[in-house]
């Protein structure tokens, strides 16, 4: 019986990664919006367990404009995180400047309406039209 589950297990999850042809499918798939990644990604890998590897061609900057409010984001060569339904955790390689300082993304999620970044001790909070389109580097 627990083989039968590990291989129905793992034919769902091959299944699901095969519906997906993009990382931005991906991110739909998991009920996240597909502006969370910016445009031009170059590779991913998306594990079993649900490590998501990104790779994108160089560093990427851009702003996202929020109530009148711009925000910058950074993203490094290489993104990673653990995605499952409605949220990124362990999320590494994407920073965030609040005032002065740049602050590391630990975990995003999906609630809602809103897109909610833990940033190191707090959590910001967003409404998820935001991240409706990807954004282009600058």
């Amino acid at each position: 019986m627990a083989k039968q589950f590990l291989v129905l297990a793992v034919l769902f999850v091959a299944c699901k990664i095969a519906a997906a042809t993009t990382v931005y499918d991906v991110l739909e798939q998991n009920n996240l919006p597909r502006g969370l990644l910016p445009l031009g990604v170059k590779s991913y890998v998306l594990h079993p367990d649900g490590a998501l590897e990104v790779t994108l061609p160089k560093e990427c900057n851009f702003f996202i404009t929020v109530g009148g409010t711009k925000l910058q984001f950074r993203y490094g060569t290489s993104v990673n995180g653990i995605i499952k339904s409605g949220s990124i955790s362990r999320v590494s390689g994407v920073r965030f400047q609040v005032k002065f300082a740049w602050l590391g993304i630990n975990q995003v999620s999906h609630t809602g309406n809103q897109i909610n970044l833990q940033v190191e001790r707090s959590t910001k909070s967003f409404p998820a039209s935001a991240f409706s389109q990807s954004p282009s580097c600058n």
